[in-house]
């Protein structure tokens, strides 16, 4: 077994049952292997976790390329409105309890997630940067601001508030 043969099964494992508080011998059990050959190939319990949030964001990404349309949207407010629209499925639902759980422990001052909570939020931001509109006059900063109401109107969804989302959405100029 390799790395890459052993990251999709933990993936599936930590997406049904979140990742806070996981230990190796679960993880290993997913993946039919032994939590000696995890440290093998992956150093620790971090370098596990490290591996997984890497694996898990670029399979989110993965995700949201297919789901979405192949042409930029035309302005800032339809790119928010087609994410945010993908991000309901109910595929994607376990990706962001998930990801509730890693800011959750990573507010609390976990090192390992909150480091790999910022490499996660750069490839997002990355990833949004080249799903801008062709004509946006500021990819970057546009970038930055959707990213902060894509998940602003996540979070505001998760706690029952989608009205107040919903409202922002509104008052984006396009």
């Amino acid at each position: 077994m390799s790395r890459e043969t052993l990251l999709p099964a933990m993936a599936a494992y930590v997406l049904e049952n979140g990742i806070t508080g996981v230990s190796l011998r679960p993880l290993a059990k997913a993946a039919g292997t032994s939590d000696r050959m995890l440290i093998y190939h992956f150093g620790n319990r971090e370098g596990v976790v490290d591996a997984l949030l890497e694996y898990l964001a670029n399979l989110f990404s993965a995700v949201l390329d297919s789901a979405l349309p192949s042409e930029p949207a035309s302005d800032r407010k339809t790119t928010v409105a087609r994410i945010l629209q993908v991000t309901s499925s109910p595929e994607l639902q376990p990706f962001f309890r998930l990801w509730w759980d890693i800011v959750a422990a990573a507010a609390a001052g976990n090192d390992t997630f909150r480091s790999s909570a910022a490499a996660t939020m750069g490839q997002l931001l990355d990833w949004l940067e080249q799903n801008m509109p062709a004509q946006d006059p500021d990819p970057k900063g546009g970038a930055r601001l959707l990213l902060t109401l894509i998940e602003g109107s996540q979070m505001l969804g998760a706690v029952g508030r989608q009205d107040i989302a919903e409202a922002a959405l509104a008052a984006l100029e396009g």
